[in-house]
């Protein structure tokens, strides 16, 4: 493509290569995608505008600010002189105009100072260091005479109210900032995440104010261009002289394509046919979303239909069964904002009169904004009112839900704000009150007597008195591993007291758990069966006594006696059957 020419009326531009071409998305949740020269550094010129403001909002708040830049578009070039009749107020702060009175807000007692601050605010929005490039700054602050003819003007009207030459000063100084397209990108991103870097989570502006960034962006970004870009293209935009454009997907992404030769407007010609051919093809306009209501839920079952990896007892699995669907799961999942998040929040509601424990996983929420977040803490708060329990499950790559929590509970947040990793250990938390409710005097199921293993169910006393005398009595330590996967096995364990874990590797250096014993229970049953390798790592939970019998044991009661060992077996047979009911029951809820 050879449309467009380079920018020449500031001479350091004229030096760029109108070939060089560099594309790059971001998304909300920090992946890039990257193709051509897009770490080729070039000056960020005007796209430094909506950055600007957004800092001069921080500073100064809306009204002050709207005191001295308006927010309507002018349909004119980005140079041209659009001031407010009497009131001298430039229409937008995305014109020349417009963006040298935003820049004389920003807050600093000296040049210096003001500019070491706009630095570290751009440097949060790209998630490194940015500088001056010299040779521009020198070029443009050479050629800047409209620029210094606007300020003098600006001031004549008391927009600007001291010298207003420090002002354009600094102005030319944030237009000769070196970016590359990756820059960019991120900091677009940036925008598209609420504010918060979504590569460093460091947070370059307060949330409140994105919204009024990409509203100017959206009117004014592109100039007299702004109607159509909207109308075909629909992404908050701002575009630069240099060659740059970044386009702001809000919840979503951020582009950015830099490619020096501009069209008659001003705005690069390639970085336009980008944007439009992402916008059609990735349907990314803003006012073309489809609705995102039921999909935020990717599924939802309670506590009756799925239970956690704990074994349980069946005095405990039936209690469970009976009451269980007083624990509800939603599985939330996309990019959570208003629309999609109120979809969420009106089921809970709808069926807050069967939930007791409600858990919210966010495995696969790839972005939530400030909005959702607002409504789930409406949620935990209604719900604590009526004495139920929230937990937030896989929570931790969204910071600003707990950062939005911590300040709006604040002293009750460690209490009401309770956030685990997984969805088992949720799961095991709100089950184990669930049973302690339905059954205040069930026995203590961390410990158990031979009579009591399930192994050993309608034994007589004299059945068990020969089991006994097989058994040899073993204590391990909490944390301690007592079997090995791949350990040959030898051994059944019946566990008398504390808790035991079941543990798969899923690599080098995490590993998965996928059931959890208490006393009575039994472990390492499958070497009776298949007398194959042991599979997993089995791990105290705490201090834990078991009763272990050999298999040779085993083998010789089929000899000595052969009822007992008959019984043994059948009773292994309905364990194992309650275990296949209960994955049974997972594939069906998954289903």
């Amino acid at each position: 493509m050879a449309e467009g020419k380079v920018a020449t009326y500031i001479p350091g531009l004229a030096k760029a290569n109108p070939d060089w071409f560099g594309i790059c998305l971001v998304t909300a949740n920090g992946t890039a995608y990257e193709v051509g020269d897009s770490r080729q550094p070039f000056t960020i010129q005007s796209i430094s505008k909506p950055f600007v403001y957004g800092l001069a909002l921080e500073d100064q708040g809306r009204q002050h600010v709207l005191s001295k830049v308006g927010t309507e578009p002018t349909g004119d070039a980005f140079n041209s002189i659009s001031l407010e009749p009497g009131t001298g107020r430039p229409r937008n702060p995305m014109i020349n105009a417009g963006a040298i009175a935003t820049t004389s807000l920003i807050a600093g007692k000296t040049g210096p100072a003001r500019l070491r601050r706009l630095l570290e605010m751009f440097g949060r929005y790209a998630g490194r260091d940015l500088a001056l490039d010299d040779e521009i700054y020198q070029s443009e602050n050479e050629t800047g005479h409209r620029n210094r003819a606007i300020g003098h003007m600006l001031r004549n009207f008391d927009i600007l109210t001291t010298d207003p030459i420090p002002s354009v000063d600094l102005y030319f100084q944030q237009c000769s900032v070196s970016v590359t397209a990756y820059d960019l990108g991120v900091m677009a991103a940036t925008l598209a995440n609420g504010g918060t870097n979504p590569i460093t989570g460091k947070q370059a502006i307060r949330g409140e104010y994105v919204e009024s960034v990409l509203s100017v962006m959206g009117s004014c970004g592109m100039y007299d261009y702004a109607g159509e870009w909207m109308y075909t293209i629909g992404m908050p935009a701002k575009s630069g002289v240099a060659g740059g454009i970044i386009a702001v997907l809000p919840g979503q992404l951020g582009i950015a394509v830099y490619s020096p030769p501009l069209d008659a407007r001003g705005n690069s010609v390639r970085g336009i046919r980008v944007c439009d051919a992402l916008s059609r093809h990735c349907d990314l306009h803003l006012l073309n979303r489809p609705s995102p209501g039921e999909s935020a839920i990717r599924l939802k079952f309670t506590g009756a239909e799925l239970n956690s990896n704990r074994i349980r007892t069946p005095e405990e699995s039936q209690a469970l069964h009976h009451d269980g669907g007083q624990i509800q799961v939603y599985q939330l999942q996309g990019n959570l904002h208003f629309a999609s998040t109120e979809a969420v929040v009106h089921d809970v509601i709808a069926n807050v009169d069967q939930i007791r424990h409600l858990i919210l996983d966010f495995k696969k929420v790839l972005t939530l904004n400030e909005s959702a977040c607002r409504l789930f803490y409406e949620v935990l708060n209604k719900l604590s009112r009526l004495d139920r329990v929230v937990l937030f499950t896989h929570a931790e790559h969204l910071p600003l839900l707990r950062r939005y929590m911590k300040v709006k509970l604040g002293e009750r947040y460690t209490e009401l704000f309770r956030s685990l990793q997984e969805n088992d250990l949720a799961l095991e938390w709100c089950e184990n009150r669930v049973i302690e409710a339905a059954l205040p005097s069930r026995r203590d199921a961390r410990s158990a007597t031979p009579a009591q293993y399930e192994l050993f169910e309608n034994f007589t006393p004299a059945e068990i008195d020969v089991i006994s005398s097989l058994l040899q009595r073993r204590t391990y330590q909490q944390s301690e591993t007592i079997i090995n996967a791949g350990d040959e096995a030898n051994e059944l364990f019946f566990l008398a007291r504390g808790g035991v874990s079941v543990f798969v590797s899923v690599d080098s250096v995490s590993r998965k758990r996928l059931a959890t014993f208490t006393g009575g229970m039994v472990f390492g049953e499958m070497a009776v069966i298949d007398r194959a390798p042991r599979s997993a790592m089995i791990v105290a939970d705490t201090e834990v006594t078991c009763d272990v019998m050999s298999l040779g044991d085993f083998d010789r009661l089929g000899s000595t006696h052969p009822g007992i060992k008959i019984k043994l077996l059948e009773n292994l047979s309905l364990c194992l059957c309650r275990r296949l009911r209960t994955v049974n029951r997972k594939l069906a809820v998954f289903d």
